[in-house]
């Protein structure tokens, strides 16, 4: 494991933030109106100025744990910025350096291998400072599932099998063999993986026909125990060499039709709160995932009035309350994807803190992090119940980043 670099300590954060969520999580919070669903080029120059104006709280660290932080960098840790490893973006360094934003995601697809992934990093995390980021170094994530879904390749790095292939071995040696590719990730500087796939896809015949996980083979083969089993023992191998995992997509996307990044109204008609499916994430819990990453997806049999990620029922109720999580909620994207593309950026960021989520991933479209966060700030300055929500979910952010310097 990593020394430890984090400003607080964990158990401090950890109870801190379980008091804030116990005041704030019965309350209600005004949420926006919902809109109904309808390689490696050279880098830009990183600049590291802050934004002008901030809203600072005076220090007070023996009542506060948050003392001395403003309203933007709390704001800031809420955020995922994505960095395509083959073209970066100005505005992935600038989310960094102007809006604060403390957390990281690969995105896109790289064969050039470990030494210039973790170049390019060491370029992102040479921005944190006091000024930008209240000195918390970075989450640095990607998607290394494996199959057609592994952002980073080359020298350095395996060549993961899909899910579906990764079933047929046994536990303890995927588990191994996990524990290797969590070696690769943690050298080239990256320590979460948004991964392993928990989605419950019920049969071959249906597998088809499931657009974002069975199509692809990113299924642990077929049915609740295979899944939490192999999924598991993914985990176990990341984690084994300091790499988080953020199990997904909550509450299940094994049984839709639609992919939710290029379809919208994508609605699965048949899961229950109570679903032989949802219980797989449950033993993702309790084997000590820290992250669990939403969908957009539209659950008809849970709340099918907002996609999971916007949801107080799936998020609060379901996932905290049923299954009794309390890590890191992040969504899956949502800058780009059309499942969400009729709520604004803004209301896509107040959305997810209302109703229980902690971190929101902007990875195919890093242009909208300056409303994401403006959004934020904005809705936090103008209702003591939301800013106590963001209080909440800072916290466990930063419990996550101490828990993996212990």
């Amino acid at each position: 494991m990593r020394s430890s670099r984090r400003g607080a300590t964990s158990a401090a954060l950890l109870v801190t933030a379980l008091l804030l969520a116990a005041c704030s999580s019965g309350g209600a919070t005004n949420a926006p109106t919902s809109a109904p669903p309808s390689g490696s080029g050279a880098p830009p120059t990183p600049t590291a100025t802050p934004a002008p104006s901030e809203t600072t709280e005076p220090p007070d660290a023996s009542a506060d744990p948050l003392a001395g932080w403003s309203l933007e960098q709390k704001v800031g840790q809420l955020l995922m910025v994505g960095v395509n490893v083959g073209k970066v973006d100005q505005a992935s360094y600038d989310a960094i350096s102007t809006h604060h934003v403390g957390n990281l995601f690969l995105a896109g697809r790289t064969q050039a291998g470990a030494g210039p992934v973790k170049n390019l990093v060491d370029s992102f995390t040479a921005l944190v400072s006091d000024e930008t980021t209240h000195g918390t170094p970075l989450f640095v994530s990607t998607d290394q599932e494996g199959g057609k879904v592994q952002v980073l390749r080359g020298p350095g790095f395996s060549d993961i099998p899909s899910a579906m292939d990764q079933s047929t071995l046994a536990p303890a040696d995927l588990q191994a063999q996990a524990t290797t590719w969590g070696a690769e990730l943690a050298a080239a500087g990256v320590d979460l993986n948004l991964a392993p796939v928990m989605d419950v896809v019920t049969s071959p015949e249906t597998a088809r026909s499931n657009a974002p996980i069975g199509y692809f083979g990113r299924n642990y083969g077929f049915g609740v125990d295979t899944v939490s089993s192999h999924a598991n023992a993914f985990s176990a191998g990341m984690e084994a060499n300091g790499v988080d995992v953020a199990i997904k997509h909550f509450p299940g996307l094994g049984r839709v039709a639609g992919n939710t990044d290029d379809d919208a109204g994508v609605t699965d008609t048949v899961t229950t709160r109570d679903d032989p499916s949802v219980q797989a994430f449950r033993s993702g819990i309790d084997a000590g995932a820290a992250f669990v990453m939403m969908s957009t997806a539209i659950y008809d049999q849970i709340d099918p009035s907002a996609p999971a990620a916007f949801s107080p029922v799936v998020v609060d109720g379901l996932l905290r309350g049923d299954l009794g999580f309390q890590g890191v909620v992040i969504t899956d994207d949502v800058s780009k994807a059309e499942q969400v593309q009729a709520w604004s950026p803004g209301d896509r960021a107040v959305l997810t803190v209302a109703a229980g989520g902690d971190m929101v991933l902007a990875s195919a479209d890093p242009g909208v992090i300056p409303e994401m966060a403006t959004a934020l700030v904005q809705r936090a300055q103008s209702d003591p119940g939301f800013a106590a929500k963001v209080d909440a979910a800072v916290l466990r952010v930063l419990a996550a980043k101490e828990r993996l310097g212990a």
